[in-house]
């Protein structure tokens, strides 16, 4: 029973990655897309470097945090933009305060943490990621220490998905621990980042190869796999949830006043 169970589960991935085949990559910009891979649907959204206004949210200008999609719209709403997608960036504290390194335009927030721990977030090897000077950066947390980058945003989570092409060594094909995650991996001229969400529950595994076999992606950051959340204007998605930490994101100009 085991052997068949294995043979129809190899199946069904031989499958997905069949179907992958017929669908077709995500460019380098534009709108969120869904795609098929090993079984799974999932919403990517890509940024582009230089083109695209991705911006990383600790809290509000009161310091607090700001906790929903709603609320950062809001807040987008007295410049004149709004959400052009966005979802929930590194690991907080109880108090949805981030925990790690955070830079919210160039200055930091909250320093790097290089030791090991408990839960997700402690499975080292974790990284952050980075909106540097000239490309984003996915970039392992220990290097990141040894020699800072400039970023004018970053967060830090963990684990590391993707590290130089090869999957965090922590995972296991065909873990029973399945989660909707979200992470972000970058292309290998970092000009472009792209955010991903499962639609439906997947083990750490699978979600890893999504960024290294399908989208190409040497570097990926895992984000979260207990809030992961997604809001899309623009496909009418607003994902519900507990209250968020830190938060990521594009802007774009509001719609005007119909004519």
């Amino acid at each position: 029973m085991k052997t068949t169970t294995n043979r129809a589960s190899a199946l069904a991935k031989a499958l997905g990655a069949f179907a992958l085949m017929a669908l077709p990559l995500p460019a380098a910009a534009g709108a969120c897309r869904t795609m098929a891979f090993l079984g799974t649907t999932y919403t990517l959204c890509p940024a582009t470097f230089g083109k695209d206004d991705l911006r990383l949210w600790a809290s509000a200008p009161d310091g607090q945090p700001i906790l929903s999609f709603g609320r950062l719209n809001d807040l987008l709403a007295r410049e004149g933009k709004t959400i052009g997608f966005a979802m929930n960036a590194g690991m907080f504290a109880p108090d949805r305060h981030p925990i790690g390194l955070t830079i919210v335009d160039g200055k930091q927030v909250t320093p790097l943490v290089t030791r090991a721990g408990p839960g997700n977030f402690g499975m080292l090897p974790n990284g952050v990621f980075c909106v540097g000077s000239t490309r984003y950066a996915v970039i392992e947390s220990r290097t990141y220490a040894a020699n800072p980058p400039a970023c004018r945003f970053a967060t830090q989570s963990g684990p590391m998905l993707v590290i130089a092409g090869a999957l965090h060594p922590m995972f296991r094909d065909g873990s029973t621990s399945l989660h909707i995650r979200n992470g972000v991996g970058v292309s290998p001229d970092g000009k472009t980042a792209i955010f991903a969400i499962s639609d439906e529950p997947v083990n750490f595994y699978d979600f890893a190869r999504l960024f290294r076999d399908a989208l190409k992606m040497p570097d990926a950051l895992y984000l979260d796999g207990s809030i992961s959340r997604l809001a899309v204007p623009a496909l009418g998605r607003q994902d519900a949830g507990f209250p968020m930490g830190p938060i990521i994101g594009t802007v774009v100009d509001a719609a005007g006043p119909s004519q």
